[in-house]
């Protein structure tokens, strides 16, 4: 017999326990409780949102900058204005967080993470800018690494609601009544607003820095 709330409110605030691992076991404790669109959310902030999906606002328009690659020096910052730059260089984000993290884990804090476009995308950013070598846009790390503390912030709200609802402690199962009072924590739109507010003064890590063998071999 487990205690899958406290477990969980108790897991997001390690940051030596991956959210790779942590939403699996969210999940499971929505479905436990006939939290559907939490489960929904969760599921798809572990694998990724389909490009018909709508994004939540904490993945549009992520900020970064242009870069081009220089026959020379490979890639480097685009000569354009600030303003182009804060005009074009920006992007959706609908990976998953199995990636997110892994990506990040690879990358030193305050560093870049450089991701191309499509051969449209390009064609269409080029003109816009009138450059034609090659382009892609960069984001930093910490971008990535504030989401996904986002995500933990969101997922340790909902379990402290949960558990003001007295719905924790050692369990195996829900009762019709307590998953119908678990219907009125069934709002991760509600939770994620809440922890957009609340981000700076909430007990749960962002992205841990990666050790240097962790950056070039991974987590395999």
């Amino acid at each position: 017999m487990g205690a899958p709330v406290d477990s969980l409110e108790q897991r997001v605030r390690d940051a030596q326990d991956p959210l790779e691992e942590v939403l699996p076991a969210s999940i499971t404790l929505a479905l436990m409780l006939r939290n559907r669109k939490m489960g929904n959310w969760l599921q798809n902030e572990f694998a990724g949102y389909s490009e018909d999906a709508e994004l939540p606002d904490y993945r549009l328009d992520l900020p970064g900058h242009l870069m081009t690659r220089s026959p020379q020096y490979g890639w480097i910052p685009a000569p354009v204005s600030e303003e182009q730059n804060r005009k074009e260089a920006h992007m959706d984000l609908r990976d998953g967080l199995r990636s997110l993290e892994k990506t990040c884990l690879r990358y030193r804090k305050d560093s870049f993470i450089q991701h191309a476009l499509s051969a449209d995308e390009m064609r269409e950013l080029q003109t816009r800018i009138n450059l034609s070598t090659d382009l892609s846009i960069a984001i930093n790390r910490e971008t990535y690494s504030d989401l996904l503390r986002l995500i933990r912030a969101t997922v340790y709200l909902w379990a402290l609601d949960l558990i003001e609802a007295g719905l924790g402690g050692e369990r195996n199962s829900f009762n019709t009544s307590e998953r119908e009072q678990a219907a009125a924590m069934d709002d991760p739109e509600h939770y994620w607003k809440r922890a957009m507010e609340e981000y700076a003064g909430l007990p749960v890590p962002g992205i841990r820095q990666a050790g240097v063998l962790e950056r070039f071999f991974g987590n395999a």
